[in-house]
Protein backbone atom coordinates (compact mmCIF):
# COMPACT_ATOMS: atom_id res chain seq x y z
CA UNK A 1 0.00 0.00 0.00
CA UNK A 2 1.38 3.19 -1.27
CA UNK A 3 0.77 6.73 0.52
CA UNK A 4 0.05 10.18 -0.91
CA UNK A 5 0.86 13.10 0.95
CA UNK A 6 -1.90 15.41 2.19
CA UNK A 7 -1.45 19.52 1.72
CA UNK A 8 -3.97 21.47 3.16
CA UNK A 9 -4.56 25.00 2.17
CA UNK A 10 -7.56 25.76 4.55
CA UNK A 11 -5.77 28.44 6.08
CA UNK A 12 -4.62 30.07 3.09
CA UNK A 13 -6.47 29.08 0.10
CA UNK A 14 -9.87 28.06 2.08
CA UNK A 15 -9.84 31.33 3.53
CA UNK A 16 -9.60 33.26 0.72
CA UNK A 17 -13.59 32.97 1.38
CA UNK A 18 -15.27 36.76 1.64
CA UNK A 19 -16.34 37.08 4.91
CA UNK A 20 -14.41 33.66 6.24
CA UNK A 21 -11.15 35.52 7.72
CA UNK A 22 -9.47 33.64 10.99
CA UNK A 23 -7.39 36.00 13.28
CA UNK A 24 -4.00 34.43 14.31
CA UNK A 25 -5.81 32.83 17.71
CA UNK A 26 -8.48 31.23 15.11
CA UNK A 27 -5.44 29.95 13.06
CA UNK A 28 -3.82 28.16 15.40
CA UNK A 29 -6.98 26.51 16.59
CA UNK A 30 -7.24 24.83 12.90
CA UNK A 31 -3.62 24.09 12.37
CA UNK A 32 -3.02 22.38 15.74
CA UNK A 33 -6.21 20.41 14.68
CA UNK A 34 -4.59 19.79 11.01
CA UNK A 35 -1.93 18.36 12.89
CA UNK A 36 -3.82 15.76 14.89
CA UNK A 37 -6.29 14.86 11.90
CA UNK A 38 -2.18 13.68 10.79
CA UNK A 39 -2.02 16.59 7.54
CA UNK A 40 2.04 16.21 6.36
CA UNK A 41 1.79 19.93 5.01
CA UNK A 42 -0.18 22.99 6.52
CA UNK A 43 -0.01 26.52 3.65
CA UNK A 44 -0.30 28.36 6.84
CA UNK A 45 -0.66 31.76 4.46
CA UNK A 46 0.98 34.40 2.39
CA UNK A 47 3.07 36.43 3.85
CA UNK A 48 3.82 38.89 2.02
CA UNK A 49 -0.10 40.18 1.19
CA UNK A 50 -0.75 41.34 4.90
CA UNK A 51 1.08 41.74 8.32
CA UNK A 52 -1.72 39.73 9.73
CA UNK A 53 -0.61 36.66 7.14
CA UNK A 54 2.92 37.18 8.10
CA UNK A 55 2.33 36.86 11.99
CA UNK A 56 -0.04 33.82 11.12
CA UNK A 57 2.46 32.17 9.64
CA UNK A 58 5.14 32.72 12.34
CA UNK A 59 3.16 31.89 14.69
CA UNK A 60 1.43 28.69 13.40
CA UNK A 61 5.33 27.44 12.93
CA UNK A 62 5.62 27.80 16.59
CA UNK A 63 2.56 25.96 17.18
CA UNK A 64 2.84 23.15 15.15
CA UNK A 65 5.48 20.37 15.34
CA UNK A 66 5.56 17.66 13.09
CA UNK A 67 3.72 19.14 9.84
CA UNK A 68 5.47 21.17 7.15
CA UNK A 69 4.74 24.42 7.47
CA UNK A 70 4.33 25.93 3.82
CA UNK A 71 4.35 29.79 2.65
CA UNK A 72 3.22 30.73 -0.91
CA UNK A 73 4.82 33.37 -2.67
CA UNK A 74 4.85 34.76 -5.88
CA UNK A 75 7.70 34.59 -8.21
CA UNK A 76 9.20 37.57 -6.80
CA UNK A 77 12.08 37.52 -5.03
CA UNK A 78 10.31 40.09 -2.00
CA UNK A 79 7.85 37.67 -1.52
CA UNK A 80 10.15 34.97 -1.31
CA UNK A 81 12.03 37.09 1.31
CA UNK A 82 9.21 37.61 3.45
CA UNK A 83 8.21 34.01 2.79
CA UNK A 84 11.63 32.65 4.31
CA UNK A 85 11.58 35.24 6.91
CA UNK A 86 7.95 33.90 8.29
CA UNK A 87 9.17 30.55 8.45
CA UNK A 88 12.05 30.62 9.98
CA UNK A 89 10.37 29.36 13.36
CA UNK A 90 9.31 26.02 11.43
CA UNK A 91 10.11 22.84 12.33
CA UNK A 92 9.97 21.49 8.74
CA UNK A 93 9.31 24.58 6.22
CA UNK A 94 8.91 24.69 2.90
CA UNK A 95 8.45 27.81 -0.24
CA UNK A 96 5.41 27.58 -2.55
CA UNK A 97 6.52 30.00 -5.30
CA UNK A 98 5.09 29.69 -8.57
CA UNK A 99 3.70 31.30 -11.76
CA UNK A 100 1.27 31.13 -14.71
CA UNK A 101 1.36 28.98 -17.21
CA UNK A 102 -1.68 29.07 -19.73
CA UNK A 103 -1.79 31.19 -22.77
CA UNK A 104 -4.06 33.11 -21.02
CA UNK A 105 -1.85 33.91 -18.06
CA UNK A 106 1.70 34.24 -20.37
CA UNK A 107 0.00 36.93 -22.88
CA UNK A 108 -2.99 38.30 -20.71
CA UNK A 109 -1.94 38.48 -17.13
CA UNK A 110 1.76 38.93 -17.47
CA UNK A 111 1.82 39.93 -20.94
CA UNK A 112 5.05 37.86 -21.58
CA UNK A 113 6.21 35.26 -23.47
CA UNK A 114 6.80 31.65 -22.66
CA UNK A 115 10.85 31.78 -22.79
CA UNK A 116 10.54 34.69 -20.23
CA UNK A 117 8.09 32.99 -17.92
CA UNK A 118 10.30 29.81 -17.82
CA UNK A 119 13.38 31.66 -17.22
CA UNK A 120 11.58 33.81 -14.73
CA UNK A 121 10.64 30.09 -13.27
CA UNK A 122 13.53 28.39 -12.78
CA UNK A 123 14.63 31.81 -11.23
CA UNK A 124 12.49 31.94 -8.47
CA UNK A 125 12.77 28.73 -7.59
CA UNK A 126 16.64 29.02 -7.66
CA UNK A 127 15.92 31.88 -5.19
CA UNK A 128 14.01 30.15 -2.71
CA UNK A 129 16.34 26.93 -2.51
CA UNK A 130 18.83 29.70 -1.14
CA UNK A 131 16.65 29.49 2.02
CA UNK A 132 14.91 26.16 2.06
CA UNK A 133 15.77 22.83 1.11
CA UNK A 134 11.84 21.96 0.16
CA UNK A 135 10.99 24.05 -2.59
CA UNK A 136 7.23 23.58 -4.26
CA UNK A 137 6.60 25.50 -7.80
CA UNK A 138 2.74 25.97 -8.63
CA UNK A 139 2.35 25.80 -12.43
CA UNK A 140 -0.99 28.36 -12.41
CA UNK A 141 -3.63 27.79 -14.18
CA UNK A 142 -1.80 23.93 -15.53
CA UNK A 143 -5.28 22.84 -16.71
CA UNK A 144 -5.42 25.06 -19.86
CA UNK A 145 -2.03 24.79 -20.19
CA UNK A 146 -0.40 23.18 -23.39
CA UNK A 147 1.36 19.75 -22.05
CA UNK A 148 4.56 20.43 -24.20
CA UNK A 149 5.40 23.47 -22.78
CA UNK A 150 4.11 21.98 -19.19
CA UNK A 151 6.35 19.33 -19.76
CA UNK A 152 9.48 21.71 -20.48
CA UNK A 153 8.73 24.22 -17.51
CA UNK A 154 8.33 21.17 -14.96
CA UNK A 155 11.52 19.49 -15.97
CA UNK A 156 13.49 23.11 -15.76
CA UNK A 157 12.09 24.09 -12.36
CA UNK A 158 12.88 20.23 -10.91
CA UNK A 159 16.72 20.90 -12.32
CA UNK A 160 16.85 24.33 -10.54
CA UNK A 161 16.04 22.29 -7.36
CA UNK A 162 12.14 22.10 -7.08
CA UNK A 163 10.71 19.03 -4.47
CA UNK A 164 7.59 19.26 -5.75
CA UNK A 165 5.46 20.48 -8.73
CA UNK A 166 1.77 21.75 -8.28
CA UNK A 167 -0.30 21.34 -11.46
CA UNK A 168 -3.41 23.11 -10.83
CA UNK A 169 -6.53 22.80 -12.24
CA UNK A 170 -7.27 27.16 -11.47
CA UNK A 171 -10.11 27.76 -13.07
CA UNK A 172 -11.87 24.03 -12.41
CA UNK A 173 -12.02 23.81 -16.31
CA UNK A 174 -10.52 20.11 -16.97
CA UNK A 175 -12.91 17.01 -16.98
CA UNK A 176 -11.38 14.18 -15.16
CA UNK A 177 -10.12 12.20 -17.66
CA UNK A 178 -8.23 15.34 -19.45
CA UNK A 179 -6.29 16.34 -15.64
CA UNK A 180 -5.32 12.37 -15.40
CA UNK A 181 -3.95 12.19 -19.17
CA UNK A 182 -2.09 15.78 -17.98
CA UNK A 183 -0.52 14.12 -14.75
CA UNK A 184 -0.09 10.66 -16.92
CA UNK A 185 1.93 13.19 -20.05
CA UNK A 186 4.21 14.75 -17.36
CA UNK A 187 5.19 11.21 -15.37
CA UNK A 188 6.10 9.79 -18.70
CA UNK A 189 7.62 12.72 -20.75
CA UNK A 190 9.57 14.62 -18.02
CA UNK A 191 13.01 13.02 -17.63
CA UNK A 192 13.94 14.10 -14.39
CA UNK A 193 10.21 13.52 -12.66
CA UNK A 194 11.57 10.99 -10.37
CA UNK A 195 13.45 13.53 -8.35
CA UNK A 196 10.19 15.74 -7.32
CA UNK A 197 6.53 14.52 -6.30
CA UNK A 198 3.48 16.08 -8.40
CA UNK A 199 0.70 17.38 -7.01
CA UNK A 200 -2.58 17.89 -7.73
CA UNK A 201 -4.73 21.35 -6.86
CA UNK A 202 -8.21 21.46 -8.65
CA UNK A 203 -10.96 23.82 -7.77
CA UNK A 204 -14.48 23.31 -8.06
CA UNK A 205 -16.34 25.82 -10.44
CA UNK A 206 -17.56 22.57 -12.31
CA UNK A 207 -18.63 20.55 -9.46
CA UNK A 208 -15.30 18.00 -10.73
CA UNK A 209 -12.82 18.87 -7.98
CA UNK A 210 -12.96 15.42 -5.91
CA UNK A 211 -12.84 13.44 -9.62
CA UNK A 212 -9.84 15.64 -10.95
CA UNK A 213 -7.68 15.34 -8.03
CA UNK A 214 -8.41 11.48 -7.89
CA UNK A 215 -7.90 10.92 -11.21
CA UNK A 216 -4.44 12.24 -10.56
CA UNK A 217 -3.75 10.14 -8.00
CA UNK A 218 -4.63 7.30 -10.47
CA UNK A 219 -2.18 8.48 -12.69
CA UNK A 220 0.70 9.31 -10.41
CA UNK A 221 0.21 12.30 -8.56
CA UNK A 222 1.66 11.74 -4.80
CA UNK A 223 0.64 15.12 -3.11
CA UNK A 224 -3.05 16.30 -2.96
CA UNK A 225 -3.94 19.73 -2.17
CA UNK A 226 -6.95 20.03 -0.60
CA UNK A 227 -9.26 21.67 2.26
CA UNK A 228 -11.63 21.09 4.70
CA UNK A 229 -15.23 21.10 4.11
CA UNK A 230 -14.20 21.89 0.24
CA UNK A 231 -14.14 25.45 1.41
CA UNK A 232 -12.31 28.23 -0.90
CA UNK A 233 -12.83 30.53 -3.77
CA UNK A 234 -15.81 30.91 -6.35
CA UNK A 235 -17.06 27.17 -5.94
CA UNK A 236 -14.03 25.78 -3.73
CA UNK A 237 -11.30 23.52 -3.44
CA UNK A 238 -11.49 20.03 -3.59
CA UNK A 239 -12.85 18.53 -0.13
CA UNK A 240 -10.10 16.51 2.17
CA UNK A 241 -12.76 14.14 3.94
CA UNK A 242 -13.65 13.50 0.06
CA UNK A 243 -10.53 11.98 -1.75
CA UNK A 244 -9.53 10.58 2.06
CA UNK A 245 -12.42 8.84 2.11
CA UNK A 246 -12.63 7.73 -1.39
CA UNK A 247 -9.20 6.11 -0.99
CA UNK A 248 -10.01 4.52 1.99
CA UNK A 249 -13.04 2.87 0.65
CA UNK A 250 -11.14 1.53 -2.44
CA UNK A 251 -8.83 -0.51 -0.68
CA UNK A 252 -8.08 -2.10 -4.85
CA UNK A 253 -6.27 1.11 -5.83
CA UNK A 254 -3.49 0.70 -3.10
CA UNK A 255 -2.79 3.97 -1.96
CA UNK A 256 -3.81 5.26 1.22
CA UNK A 257 -2.90 8.71 3.57
CA UNK A 258 -1.97 9.21 7.05
CA UNK A 259 -5.27 10.67 8.07
CA UNK A 260 -6.88 10.01 11.29
CA UNK A 261 -10.15 9.36 10.21
CA UNK A 262 -12.36 9.57 13.21
CA UNK A 263 -11.19 13.19 13.48
CA UNK A 264 -12.39 14.46 10.16
CA UNK A 265 -16.09 15.18 11.53
CA UNK A 266 -15.08 17.44 14.89
CA UNK A 267 -12.29 19.38 12.49
CA UNK A 268 -15.41 19.77 9.74
CA UNK A 269 -16.98 21.43 12.62
CA UNK A 270 -14.65 23.18 13.97
CA UNK A 271 -13.52 25.26 10.77
CA UNK A 272 -17.47 25.70 9.98
CA UNK A 273 -17.85 27.07 13.55
CA UNK A 274 -14.86 29.72 13.24
CA UNK A 275 -15.40 30.57 9.80
CA UNK A 276 -18.97 31.06 10.02
CA UNK A 277 -19.49 28.59 6.94
CA UNK A 278 -22.56 26.44 6.78
CA UNK A 279 -22.10 23.01 5.51
CA UNK A 280 -24.84 22.30 3.29
CA UNK A 281 -27.10 19.51 4.76
CA UNK A 282 -25.86 16.85 1.93
CA UNK A 283 -22.43 17.62 1.72
CA UNK A 284 -20.76 14.42 1.17
CA UNK A 285 -18.89 12.84 4.15
CA UNK A 286 -19.38 15.57 6.77
CA UNK A 287 -23.28 16.98 5.75
CA UNK A 288 -25.72 16.88 8.33
CA UNK A 289 -27.53 13.88 5.52
CA UNK A 290 -24.87 12.32 4.52
CA UNK A 291 -25.68 9.12 7.32
CA UNK A 292 -29.55 9.61 7.49
CA UNK A 293 -32.06 7.54 5.94
CA UNK A 294 -35.77 8.79 5.17
CA UNK A 295 -36.74 5.92 2.89
CA UNK A 296 -38.70 3.04 4.53
CA UNK A 297 -37.31 1.28 2.30
CA UNK A 298 -33.71 2.38 3.26
CA UNK A 299 -34.54 2.17 6.77
CA UNK A 300 -35.54 -1.36 6.62
CA UNK A 301 -32.34 -2.06 4.34
CA UNK A 302 -29.79 -0.17 6.76
CA UNK A 303 -31.53 -1.61 10.05
CA UNK A 304 -30.94 -5.32 8.26
CA UNK A 305 -27.23 -4.53 7.24
CA UNK A 306 -25.54 -1.10 7.48
CA UNK A 307 -23.98 -1.88 4.50
CA UNK A 308 -27.28 -2.36 2.19
CA UNK A 309 -26.65 1.48 2.26
CA UNK A 310 -23.95 2.83 3.59
CA UNK A 311 -20.63 2.14 2.20
CA UNK A 312 -18.67 4.32 5.01
CA UNK A 313 -19.27 3.35 8.74
CA UNK A 314 -20.32 6.79 10.31
CA UNK A 315 -18.06 6.16 13.46
CA UNK A 316 -14.61 5.81 10.87
CA UNK A 317 -15.17 9.88 10.32
CA UNK A 318 -15.88 10.50 13.59
CA UNK A 319 -19.70 10.84 14.18
CA UNK A 320 -21.25 9.34 17.08
CA UNK A 321 -24.33 7.34 16.13
CA UNK A 322 -25.16 7.12 20.16
CA UNK A 323 -24.08 10.83 21.59
CA UNK A 324 -25.29 11.32 24.76
CA UNK A 325 -28.67 13.83 24.04
CA UNK A 326 -28.10 16.91 25.81
CA UNK A 327 -31.26 18.61 27.35
CA UNK A 328 -32.05 21.51 30.35
CA UNK A 329 -31.31 18.18 32.61
CA UNK A 330 -27.82 17.28 31.32
CA UNK A 331 -24.91 17.93 33.33
CA UNK A 332 -21.08 19.74 32.93
CA UNK A 333 -19.39 16.24 32.04
CA UNK A 334 -21.97 15.90 29.17
CA UNK A 335 -21.05 19.08 27.75
CA UNK A 336 -17.37 18.82 28.35
CA UNK A 337 -18.07 15.33 26.44
CA UNK A 338 -19.98 16.71 23.60
CA UNK A 339 -17.57 19.61 23.20
CA UNK A 340 -14.60 17.22 23.33
CA UNK A 341 -16.42 15.42 20.54
CA UNK A 342 -16.82 18.51 18.33
CA UNK A 343 -12.96 19.42 18.93
CA UNK A 344 -13.12 22.00 21.54
CA UNK A 345 -11.16 22.10 24.91
CA UNK A 346 -11.95 25.11 27.16
CA UNK A 347 -11.03 25.98 30.91
CA UNK A 348 -13.05 25.29 33.72
CA UNK A 349 -14.06 29.06 34.16
CA UNK A 350 -15.14 29.33 30.36
CA UNK A 351 -16.50 25.17 30.76
CA UNK A 352 -18.86 27.04 34.10
CA UNK A 353 -19.90 30.09 32.16
CA UNK A 354 -20.88 28.16 28.79
CA UNK A 355 -23.02 25.54 31.14
CA UNK A 356 -25.09 28.70 32.47
CA UNK A 357 -25.49 30.05 28.59
CA UNK A 358 -26.43 26.24 27.92
CA UNK A 359 -29.06 26.08 30.58
CA UNK A 360 -30.67 28.92 29.26
CA UNK A 361 -30.69 27.95 25.65
CA UNK A 362 -31.93 24.36 26.46
CA UNK A 363 -34.92 26.43 28.60
CA UNK A 364 -35.92 27.72 24.89
CA UNK A 365 -35.14 24.87 23.14
CA UNK A 366 -36.52 20.67 23.47
CA UNK A 367 -33.45 19.42 21.58
CA UNK A 368 -29.64 20.81 21.60
CA UNK A 369 -27.68 20.06 18.77
CA UNK A 370 -24.07 20.00 17.42
CA UNK A 371 -24.48 23.40 15.86
CA UNK A 372 -26.02 24.98 19.29
CA UNK A 373 -23.52 23.89 21.00
CA UNK A 374 -20.90 25.61 18.29
CA UNK A 375 -22.86 28.67 18.18
CA UNK A 376 -22.46 28.80 22.47
CA UNK A 377 -18.94 27.77 22.08
CA UNK A 378 -17.67 30.39 19.82
CA UNK A 379 -20.10 33.49 21.55
CA UNK A 380 -16.84 34.83 23.72
CA UNK A 381 -15.16 35.78 21.10
CA UNK A 382 -18.12 38.31 20.20
CA UNK A 383 -17.45 39.61 24.18
CA UNK A 384 -14.01 41.25 23.37
CA UNK A 385 -15.79 43.93 20.50
CA UNK A 386 -16.20 47.07 20.86
CA UNK A 387 -20.00 47.65 20.15
CA UNK A 388 -22.14 44.83 21.60
CA UNK A 389 -25.90 44.59 21.72
CA UNK A 390 -27.26 45.43 25.20
CA UNK A 391 -30.60 45.14 24.92
CA UNK A 392 -32.98 44.30 22.30
CA UNK A 393 -37.06 44.79 22.46
CA UNK A 394 -39.26 44.91 19.51
CA UNK A 395 -43.22 45.83 19.65
CA UNK A 396 -44.87 43.92 16.12
CA UNK A 397 -48.22 42.75 15.01
CA UNK A 398 -51.08 42.46 12.41
CA UNK A 399 -52.20 45.87 11.96
CA UNK A 400 -49.42 47.97 14.00
CA UNK A 401 -46.32 49.56 12.71
CA UNK A 402 -43.16 47.61 14.08
CA UNK A 403 -41.10 49.65 16.68
CA UNK A 404 -37.67 48.27 18.22
CA UNK A 405 -35.67 49.87 20.90
CA UNK A 406 -32.36 48.92 21.50
CA UNK A 407 -29.26 49.63 23.81
CA UNK A 408 -25.63 49.30 22.76
CA UNK A 409 -22.23 49.17 24.93
CA UNK A 410 -19.67 50.71 22.61
CA UNK A 411 -16.41 50.85 24.41
CA UNK A 412 -18.06 50.62 27.64
CA UNK A 413 -20.32 53.44 27.10
CA UNK A 414 -23.65 53.08 26.57
CA UNK A 415 -26.10 54.16 24.44
CA UNK A 416 -29.74 53.90 23.92
CA UNK A 417 -32.55 54.84 20.25
CA UNK A 418 -36.35 53.56 19.25
CA UNK A 419 -37.12 53.82 15.78
CA UNK A 420 -40.28 52.26 13.70
CA UNK A 421 -39.77 50.26 10.46
CA UNK A 422 -41.70 48.37 7.90
CA UNK A 423 -40.84 45.27 10.11
CA UNK A 424 -39.13 44.45 13.36
CA UNK A 425 -35.86 43.95 11.83
CA UNK A 426 -36.00 47.28 10.07
CA UNK A 427 -37.05 49.06 12.87
CA UNK A 428 -34.10 47.47 14.90
CA UNK A 429 -31.82 48.77 12.59
CA UNK A 430 -32.98 51.82 12.07
CA UNK A 431 -32.70 52.40 15.71
CA UNK A 432 -29.52 50.95 15.44
CA UNK A 433 -28.18 53.72 12.27
CA UNK A 434 -29.83 56.59 14.96
CA UNK A 435 -26.52 55.50 17.50
CA UNK A 436 -23.92 54.77 14.82
CA UNK A 437 -23.81 57.27 11.90
CA UNK A 438 -22.41 55.83 9.38
CA UNK A 439 -22.93 55.37 5.74
CA UNK A 440 -23.92 51.64 5.60
CA UNK A 441 -25.95 49.30 3.10
CA UNK A 442 -26.62 46.17 3.58
CA UNK A 443 -25.68 44.17 0.06
CA UNK A 444 -26.75 40.03 1.72
CA UNK A 445 -28.82 39.33 4.29
CA UNK A 446 -29.33 35.45 4.61
CA UNK A 447 -31.19 33.66 6.90
CA UNK A 448 -30.59 30.17 7.69
CA UNK A 449 -32.63 27.69 10.77
CA UNK A 450 -29.56 25.16 11.46
CA UNK A 451 -32.01 22.58 11.83
CA UNK A 452 -35.76 22.49 12.06
CA UNK A 453 -38.38 23.21 14.74
CA UNK A 454 -40.27 26.75 15.12
CA UNK A 455 -38.10 26.61 18.47
CA UNK A 456 -34.50 25.98 16.32
CA UNK A 457 -31.47 28.34 16.80
CA UNK A 458 -31.40 30.67 13.33
CA UNK A 459 -28.18 31.60 11.92
CA UNK A 460 -28.19 35.07 10.04
CA UNK A 461 -25.38 36.09 7.47
CA UNK A 462 -25.03 39.56 6.43
CA UNK A 463 -22.97 41.49 3.98
CA UNK A 464 -22.85 45.45 5.04
CA UNK A 465 -21.46 48.01 2.61
CA UNK A 466 -19.22 50.64 4.14
CA UNK A 467 -17.05 53.49 1.83
CA UNK A 468 -16.81 50.69 -1.02
CA UNK A 469 -15.76 47.87 1.27
CA UNK A 470 -17.63 44.67 1.89
CA UNK A 471 -17.76 43.67 5.49
CA UNK A 472 -19.65 40.22 7.04
CA UNK A 473 -21.26 39.61 9.98
CA UNK A 474 -22.92 36.68 11.32
CA UNK A 475 -25.10 35.79 14.92
CA UNK A 476 -27.21 32.61 15.51
CA UNK A 477 -29.96 32.69 17.68
CA UNK A 478 -33.18 31.26 18.67
CA UNK A 479 -34.51 35.21 18.40
CA UNK A 480 -34.16 36.04 14.86
CA UNK A 481 -34.52 39.66 15.10
CA UNK A 482 -31.84 39.74 17.88
CA UNK A 483 -29.72 37.08 15.72
CA UNK A 484 -30.36 40.01 12.67
CA UNK A 485 -28.87 42.72 14.73
CA UNK A 486 -26.27 40.79 16.27
CA UNK A 487 -24.53 39.94 12.21
CA UNK A 488 -25.51 43.70 11.67
CA UNK A 489 -23.12 44.67 14.56
CA UNK A 490 -20.89 41.89 13.71
CA UNK A 491 -20.15 43.64 10.64
CA UNK A 492 -20.01 47.29 11.71
CA UNK A 493 -17.25 45.88 14.44
CA UNK A 494 -15.25 44.59 11.28
CA UNK A 495 -14.76 48.23 10.19
CA UNK A 496 -15.57 50.55 13.49
CA UNK A 497 -12.47 49.89 15.14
Amino acid sequence: MSRIFIFDTTLRDGEQVPGCQLNTIEKIQVAQALENLGVDVIEAGFPVSSPGDFNSVVEISKAVTWPTICALTRAVEKDIDVAADSLKYAKHKRIHTGIGTSPYHIQYKFNSTQEEILERAIACVKYAKKYVEDVEFYCEDAGRADNIYLAKVVEAVIKAGATVVNIPDTTGYCLPHEYGDKIRFLKENVKNIDKAILSTHCHNDLGMATANTVSGVLNGARQVEVTVNGIGERAGNTSLEEVVMILRSHKEIGIDTNINTRNIYPVSRMVSSLMNMPVQPNKAIVGRNAFAHSSGIHQDGVLKNRESYEIIDPNDVGIDDNTIALTARSGRAALKHRLTVLGIELTQEKLDKLYEEFLMLADRKKDINDDDVLMLAGKDRAESQRIRLEYLQVTSGVGIRPVASIGLSIAGEKFEAAASGNGPVDAAIKALKQIIHRRMTIREFLIQAINKGSDDMGKVHMQVEHDGVNYYGFSANTDIIAASVEAYIDAINKFLK
